[in-house]
């Protein structure tokens, strides 16, 4: 019989302002988010931190290909701000980056290999002038070895969404086009429509614009929505998240050291009840994604149900996805997610809001930061602690974050289930 692993908590979370912000380097980003999420847990100093996981996609093309995180926080071992010869693991996952930190971090604690180990992603895809590197960012979140392989999946794939394939044709990046041919798919074999996916989009738009940190904070009708410039039908440049820059982090302990602590910073921790991991396949059209199974892990690891989860932060690269993860997350039935959304359920005062921090499409979705972005959602609304856009009674939440592209399966998926301490 599996035996259950430690507890382990969140004692601190931050994220950075999401947008466009050139002058910000990756190393003035790492500070920003370290110093503040070290204010948030209240301990003033990261001098007890023995482990570090550092997620970031794009830096190579930039030039720092190798150790990332090393370089990134130099500057703060050598003031003294970040302690010497702690090992820091480099994460890359694609769009999932930051949640596979945050797994790294939560096994440090759960196998004793350390009391407080940090999980940090960081993140620019914005690079003025120069769209040829924004592009190189994310062109390694699909095979480029075999191309072949994807080219030829897609171009059987549209034959049966009726929506054919064109590589060639230059919307955005490939994967507007990916998430596209599986929104066309959806609407013909469950009849889901294109009003539901912008309603979806209005919705997070609206939950962005209470979000001080998002890079979109305008609201938007659904008439709007459609009526925006089409990026690959049925999507359009309101349903797809923006390029951006940022940064994302967390603290995670063990119940000992969370013990030593202040009681003012032991009622803010947040128990992590779950972190799932799972990987993506070429999948026929109509099998379950990869977050189902990194969602059914999580359930089961928590010991809870659906029902159980109060609200929910899910990788909506494109509205589309909020449809599709509702119904992955087994939030509702098979087919049922356009309606779902469209129904209200999803909204601040709903049933089970998902992206009250406005989601990727209006919070920003720099790759590398947005897993731990979540977590900090998760954690603002399980102290009570989010504003405006605060749900009632939250006490229970779910991340779901996806990263990469293998046919219509993302290549890794992280599932987390965070509780509010009581």
């Amino acid at each position: 019989m599996k035996a259950t692993p430690p507890d382990v908590y969140v004692i601190g979370t931050a994220c950075t302002a999401f947008g466009k912000r050139p002058g910000a380097s990756f190393k003035d980003l790492t500070r920003e988010v370290y110093l503040d999420v070290l204010a948030d847990a209240g301990i003033g100093s990261g001098q007890d931190i023995s482990m570090a996981w550092f997620g970031n996609c794009g830096m190579g093309s930039f030039g720092q290909r190798n150790i990332r995180g090393q370089v990134c926080f130099s500057p703060l071992v050598r003031e003294g701000l970040f302690p010497e010869r702690v090992p820091m693991m480099n994460v890359e996952g694609g769009c999932a980056t930051a949640s596979q930190a945050f797994h790294g971090a939560w096994k440090d604690i759960a196998s004793g290999d350390a009391m407080l180990s940090l999980a940090i992603g960081v993140e620019k895809t914005f690079v003025p002038d120069d769209p040829a590197r924004t592009q190189e960012v994310f062109d390694g979140g699909i095979d480029r070895l075999d191309p072949e392989e994807w080219i030829t999946y897609y171009g059987e794939a549209g034959a049966i969404c009726d929506k054919p394939f064109d590589p060639e044709k230059k919307r955005g990046t490939i994967f507007m086009d990916t998430y596209a041919m599986q929104a066309a798919y959806h609407m013909k074999r469950h009849g889901t429509t294109q009003r539901q996916i912008a309603a979806g989009a209005a919705k997070n738009h609206m939950h962005g614009s209470l979000n001080p940190l998002a890079q979109y904070r305008f609201r938007m009708t659904v008439d709007e929505v459609l009526a925006d410039r089409e990026i690959s039908y049925p999507l359009t440049r309101s349903m797809c998240a923006p390029i951006g820059d940022g940064a994302a982090a967390a603290l995670l302990c063990s119940a000992d050291y969370l013990a030593s602590l202040p009681g003012q910073i032991r009622d803010r921790a947040v128990k992590v009840r779950a972190s799932a991991l799972s990987g993506g396949k070429y999948r026929s059209l109509d099998e379950p994604g990869l977050s189902r199974i990194a969602a059914d892990k999580a359930y089961r690891m928590a010991g809870l149900s659906p029902s159980d989860i109060d609200v929910a932060e899910v990788h909506d690269a494109t509205s589309f996805c909020e449809i599709y993860q509702a119904e992955m997350l087994r939030f509702c039935a098979e087919g049922q997610g356009g309606a779902y959304v469209a129904s209200g359920a999803t909204t601040l005062g709903g049933e089970r809001p998902i992206n009250l921090s406005g989601g990727l499409i209006s919070k920003g979705h720099p790759v590398g930061a947005t897993g731990l972005s979540m977590i900090h959602e998760l954690a603002l609304q399980l102290r009570g602690e989010a504003g405006e856009r605060q749900a009632k009674n939250a006490r229970i939440g779910l991340a779901e974050n996806g990263g990469g592209v293998m046919g219509f399966d993302e290549a890794a998926c992280a599932v987390t289930i965070l509780e509010k301490r009581e």
